[in-house]
């Protein structure tokens, strides 16, 4: 039996990947912070299942914390390493510039030399981001596109990425990269704009909120279906030669767009409840078209996006109407 180690389990990647872990047969072992209220939500499905439940192990750690990640790393023995873990918000990362770094970048080094140090074999893959191109320099980017990012967390996941590849070129590691564009679901943080906005369509349904605020409309992304994409996490580790992959679906839609989708599903005019706030515009925003060109995953991997946008839009209203006790939808 197959052991991995995921950085972020508790996050929306890492429980569609401990899902897909265990279908393929897998040990799967997590880390997670040490909080007051610990943030299960997204796992509790799994590991309160008693056929899945011996499988899956949860350790306290942090990324911050090099002796404790080898001490882990040490006692786990896994064939395969998914880094999924980071201070993830673009926005917050202006805030919090420092603690972003020595999370979403440093935190990746650690991983990496405390593989170097114990057992050089363990497969690795490192979350990247699209972000890592920030003023892209050619629509879509690939793998060969200049990398320029224009804000502290695409600096940090370009830090991970680079250190990810100079580790694989001078100790002969096997490390993959995936350049992960944005990618939603039903478990998505409501942070992000597109949870966000179906939380908010499901209590403007059910009488809890009148009004959605929001940032640029105009604001353009290739948004896919995560589940889709830690499927192609997994085939990375899976090669006999690692590589890094651009995992992105090519299309590019607007919040506009998203709006449009997720409003008409319910019959509602979102031009009634949107208001632009500036607090939720980025520095910087918005100069950069991100859109993927995933031609060597598909090639290489076989791997392709299954969800289509419109699928994606309404697995997420779908499940907050639920939440709330609404079944118009199925």
């Amino acid at each position: 039996m197959k052991k991995a180690l995921i950085t972020g389990i508790t996050g929306q990647d890492g429980s569609y990947l401990l899902e897909l872990l265990l279908e393929k047969g897998y040990e799967v072992h997590g880390i997670i912070r040490r909080t007051s209220i610990p943030n299960l939500s997204r796992i509790e499905h799994v590991i309160n299942d008693e056929t899945k439940k011996d499988r899956v192990f949860l350790h306290f750690g942090d990324l911050s914390s090099s002796s404790n990640l080898l001490r882990l790393i040490e006692e786990i023995e896994p064939d395969e390493i998914y880094n999924l873990a980071a201070q993830s918000q673009v926005y917050v990362s202006f805030e919090i510039p420092e603690y972003t770094s020595e999370v979403t970048g440093l935190g990746a080094v650690r991983l990496l030399e405390a593989i170097r140090v114990l057992k050089k074999d363990i497969k690795y893959f490192q979350a990247a981001s699209s972000e890592i191109f920030g003023l892209v320099h050619e629509v879509p980017q690939n793998e060969n596109t200049p990398l320029c990012p224009k804000n502290p967390y695409g600096v940090s996941k370009l830090y991970a990425y680079n250190m990810t590849s100079v580790y694989r070129q001078t100790f002969n590691m096997f490390n993959c990269s995936g350049i992960l564009y944005s990618h939603e679901s039903p478990r998505r943080s409501e942070n992000f704009v597109t949870r966000k906005i179906t939380k908010a369509i499901a209590r403007i349904l059910s009488k809890k909120q009148n009004e959605l605020y929001l940032g640029n409309l105009d604001d353009k992304r290739d948004w896919g279906f995560a589940k889709d994409y830690v499927e192609a996490m997994w085939l990375m580790l899976q090669q006999d030669v690692c590589s890094d992959y651009v995992i992105a679906t090519g299309e590019v839609h607007s919040v506009r767009d998203f709006l449009n989708e997720a409003f008409a599903l319910v019959n509602l005019d979102w031009n009634k409840y949107v208001k632009i706030d500036k607090q939720f515009l980025r520095p910087l925003d918005k100069t950069s078209l991100f859109v993927g060109d995933s031609s060597k995953a598909r090639e290489k991997l076989g791997w392709q996006p299954k969800t289509s946008f419109k699928e994606l839009v309404r697995l997420m209203v779908v499940e907050d109407l639920h939440s709330e006790g609404i079944n118009i939808l199925k």
